[in-house]
């Protein structure tokens, strides 16, 4: 940062000429950006503005009104300041005129009592000049590194920001051109007041340029886009004027953020990123108070205070197992989530949309406390299926009503997800009650006792084949699902039935039991779905 008038005033060179500030004195803040040595008269046009002008005043004219006309022209021109050595022309102090023309204008006027080296005060000014520069340039050096590291990882918008609040030690926001927040980063400041009717404070800050320092709210904004589309703003909060260096770090992150907008490819939207972080945020407590939750909620457009909230979970009906590897997999799960908050906002609904994990898209819907959840969620289901046509299911948690229940909502929406996916019966959507006994074991699955029980009916036919890479498990699974419809089985197996019986003989050697008992067949049953609810899934006709 460039010295100011003071800052010259104090260093050890000009203070041994006895300095005395005879005008402009509300103005030593004035930035210095070079200094200039003039005994001409007619200086003025051959400065560029910021100037400090050293003068023994030996040239300039007697007259009052060219002395002011003198000073008029520094000050018009933008000169920081005019230091006047005395003892040659004024010998004991400046004329009224010069004083009063300096005071008018507001040029800051100082007088030197004693004589003065001025190459010696233009290379301490210098020098603290350049050594600024230098320490700047290395700066932004730094931030060059800083940022080009998060472009090359493709670190998300809260990596980004998170970055700017620890290299400025400011809270800094980054909100859409609809002014709701998609991050932010609040340096211990409360968010709640931090966010406190943000879409009306943001409104009434629109500066001219691209980046522009607001005096009034403190904000320092930068535009972020490329290829003349600009989509948001990035807000750094500042207590005072932000030097250059904070000015290249917002200026430098908008880039970085803009660039991963343009790098995206089947990723989600800056929206998707901002719900699946305050979701996650409330999954895994990441906020210390609910009202903060509430707060960063209410800054993307979803109130959640005063609602009855339900969760809902959402998984691709085709790929119950996940594909961490596949980027069609992950693609889908995006295009997903974009279908499930068009869908909210077709249906006027306002929601939490974010994917959860590589598998899942996770849904908090805040309703009006007379609305129901069952319409609600039935008219989420009708509009995406209408709009998203690959197979998917709907799951929904129990309706809760603070923020710090919604974690066990989406627990069990999870759950209930996780059973529905492996054979969906085509419902609107699914909660705990329609999953009857597969809900139950699901719940279940990490019981040692269920495992136990699963291993002791089915071990022998699991290890008859492994070790012969046989599919008698499929034969049995078919044959339970049939109702063991002995034809029917054999149809869906796509075996002749002869084929198919001697499938079923071979079966009751092995786990030595009679097909054809009902308790024996139940607690087959029972056991392969409590298999699949802590196994990867088995393979079904």
């Amino acid at each position: 940062m460039l010295p100011t008038v003071a800052d010259v005033l104090a260093l050890d060179t000009v203070r041994r000429g006895n300095p005395r500030v005879v005008a402009g004195a509300d103005r030593l803040d004035t930035r210095v950006r070079w200094v200039h040595v003039g005994e001409v008269t007619d200086i003025a046009h051959l400065l560029r503005g910021g100037e400090l002008v050293l003068t023994t005043g030996i040239a300039l004219p007697d007259d009052p009104d060219k002395l002011a006309s003198y000073i008029a022209e520094l000050a018009s021109v933008g000169a920081s300041g005019l230091i006047v050595e005395l003892g040659r022309k004024f010998v004991r102090e400046l004329p009224r005129s010069v004083v009063t023309t300096a005071e008018e204008h507001g040029l800051p006027l100082i007088t030197l009592a004693r004589e003065t080296p001025f190459v010696q005060i233009t290379e301490s000014v210098h020098a603290r000049i350049i050594d600024r520069q230098l320490e700047e340039l290395r700066a932004s050096e730094q931030l060059h590194e800083v940022f080009t590291e998060l472009s090359v990882e493709g670190a998300s918008p809260a990596e980004v920001l998170s970055q700017v609040a620890r290299l400025s030690g400011r809270p800094v926001l980054l909100e859409n051109l609809a002014h709701q927040v998609l991050a932010c980063e609040t340096v211990g400041r409360d968010t709640g007041t931090l966010l406190a009717s943000w879409e009306t404070r943001s409104r009434a800050v629109a500066p001219g340029q691209r980046t522009a320092y607001d005096a009034s709210s403190g904000w320092l904004v930068t535009m972020v886009g490329a290829r003349g589309q600009d989509w948001g703003r990035l807000i750094l909060l500042c207590d005072a004027d932000p030097s250059p260096r904070d000015i290249v770090l917002a200026e430098r992150a908008a880039t970085t953020l803009a660039l991963g907008r343009l790098l995206e490819r089947h990723q989600e939207s800056l929206e998707r990123q901002a719900h699946g972080t305050i979701i996650t945020g409330i999954l895994t407590h990441a906020y210390a108070d609910p009202d903060e939750a509430a707060a960063r909620a209410r800054a993307v457009g979803v109130p959640l205070t005063g609602r009855k909230l339900i969760s809902a979970v959402l998984r691709l009906a085709d790929s119950p197992d996940g594909q961490p590897d596949s980027q069609e997999q992950l693609a889908r799960l995006g295009e997903l989530a974009d279908a499930t908050a068009a869908a909210c906002r077709d249906a006027r609904m306002a929601a939490l949309v974010g994917a959860l994990d590589q598998n899942r898209v996770g849904v908090l819907l805040p309703l009006p406390p007379r609305v129901f959840a069952e319409p609600a969620l039935s008219t989420l289901s009708e509009r995406l299926r209408a709009t998203f046509t690959t197979p998917f299911v709907l799951a929904a948690g129990s309706v809760v009503e603070s923020v710090r229940d919604v974690r066990r909502s989406f627990l069990e929406a999870e759950q209930v997800a996780d059973v529905a996916v492996r054979q969906p019966d085509g419902r609107a959507f699914y909660r705990l009650p329609d999953l009857r006994l597969r809900g139950l074991l699901h719940l279940l699955r990490d019981d040692a006792r269920l495992q136990t029980f699963a291993e002791r009916e089915l071990s022998p036919l699991l290890a008859h084949d492994a070790q012969r890479g046989g599919d008698l498990t499929r034969i049995l699974r078919i044959y339970l699902d049939a109702g063991r419809n002995k034809a029917v089985a054999a149809q869906k197996a796509h075996l002749s039935r002869p084929a198919f019986y001697d499938r079923l003989r071979r079966l009751e050697r092995i786990l030595d039991t009679d097909l054809d008992d009902v308790e024996s067949c139940l607690s087959l049953h029972v056991a392969l779905l409590a298999l699949e609810s802590f196994r990867r899934e088995i393979p079904r006709g």
